[in-house]
């Protein structure tokens, strides 16, 4: 009977220690919001993972909830300002759906600047984050950036292999830098988000787009699309960058170990995975559209050097156009390139 008086409290603040602790575990809870439905690959295999880790590195105190397709409102072009006013804690998006918010960071979608190295590139952006590009996003904690494959062109019905065959097409864009890239094509460009692709496509409103193989299978672009065309060696006109970003308060008030569970699983090393998660998924894609019976154009080197010469005035714009803001395009765009070609020469040697 003195055993049982005795064990009772025992057990029961036991009970009550091991409930106090399930209370906590998850003590810090994030929405993360993006564009794309919960099947990509951009959620499936890049998204989930890294949230996994924060979550894992914090010892369990961390919950990452992913909110696809725009589930808690909105529209794309208003991720950036959703994060930056506090409505969402986090945000994965593409920077040049608020054009002109990320001016320095746009050097890497130039045609000539990126060519065809997604992890080379990624891991220039790591490289200049802090000197170069850190004052593109006020109100914003980032923690990583990141580009596609690269903008390929996706005709409906029409063969291209020489800028003079896009003359008067209507091709769908991204960004700004990528409508001068059309512009510097001759033809129209159309703004949109990505996931409004399809139904531009079966409308009519659109004779072609830019965008990478990875987004082939979500959308299910091998059944609008005939030519899927791209430069020699993967060369693509451009690309386009993204950014996953935390609201700068939610982050400035996070103690330190958590602040350090989320920078390890944000690290030099994940830039450079995230870059191999896309390019795995280009490749599928275009895998897909083969399987699909479309035709795959790789163009010859001359081909593709009329596309290159005939894209030269988009660098030149958009080194004018940064310039008039105070802003040092031209050394930008110097040191881009130089830190793509240290990282390509660093990968060709792993």
């Amino acid at each position: 009977m003195r055993l049982n008086t005795l064990f009772t409290p025992l057990a029961a603040s036991a009970v009550t220690l091991a409930l106090a602790g399930t209370a906590t575990a998850q003590e810090y809870t994030f929405k993360l919001h993006h564009l794309l439905g919960a099947q990509s690959p951009a959620q499936a295999n890049m998204l989930e993972p890294w949230a996994r880790q924060v979550e894992e590195n914090s010892g369990g105190q961390v919950e990452i909830e992913i909110y696809p397709a725009m589930t808690l409102g909105g529209t794309p072009p208003e991720l950036v300002q959703q994060a930056r006013d506090g409505v969402v804690d986090i945000i994965w998006t593409v920077n040049g759906y608020t054009p002109g918010q990320f001016p320095r960071t746009e050097v890497f979608e130039l045609p000539g600047v990126y060519l065809n190295d997604i992890r080379a590139t990624n891991l220039a952006m790591y490289d200049m984050f802090d000197e170069y590009l850190a004052d593109d996003y006020q109100g914003l904690e980032v923690m990583w950036l990141h580009v596609h494959a690269g903008q390929a062109l996706m005709t409906v019905d029409e063969e291209v292999r020489s800028p003079e065959d896009t003359e008067g097409m209507k091709i769908r864009i991204p960004t700004r830098t990528g409508a001068w890239v059309i512009e510097a094509l001759g033809a129209q460009p159309i703004a949109m988000p990505v996931p409004e692709v399809p139904a531009a496509l079966s409308k009519k409103v659109v004779d072609a787009t830019l965008l990478p193989w990875e987004i082939i299978p979500p959308l299910k672009l091998h059944n609008q699309i005939d030519y899927f065309i791209e430069g020699h060696e993967e060369t693509r006109f451009g690309t386009t960058t993204f950014q996953v970003s935390m609201n700068q308060s939610r982050w400035d008030g996070l103690p330190d170990d958590i602040k350090q569970a989320f920078r390890d699983a944000s690290g030099r090393e994940w830039w450079a995975e995230v870059a191999d998660v896309w390019r795995a998924g280009d490749d599928f894609g275009i895998k897909m559209a083969e399987e699909a019976g479309k035709t795959h154009i790789m163009l010859t080197e001359d081909e593709t050097e009329a596309f290159m010469t005939a894209l030269e005035p988009v660098q030149d714009r958009w080194i004018e156009e940064v310039t008039n803001k105070g802003l040092d395009g031209a050394g930008l765009v110097e040191r881009a390139q130089e830190l793509i070609a240290e990282n390509t020469d660093s990968d060709s040697s792993m």
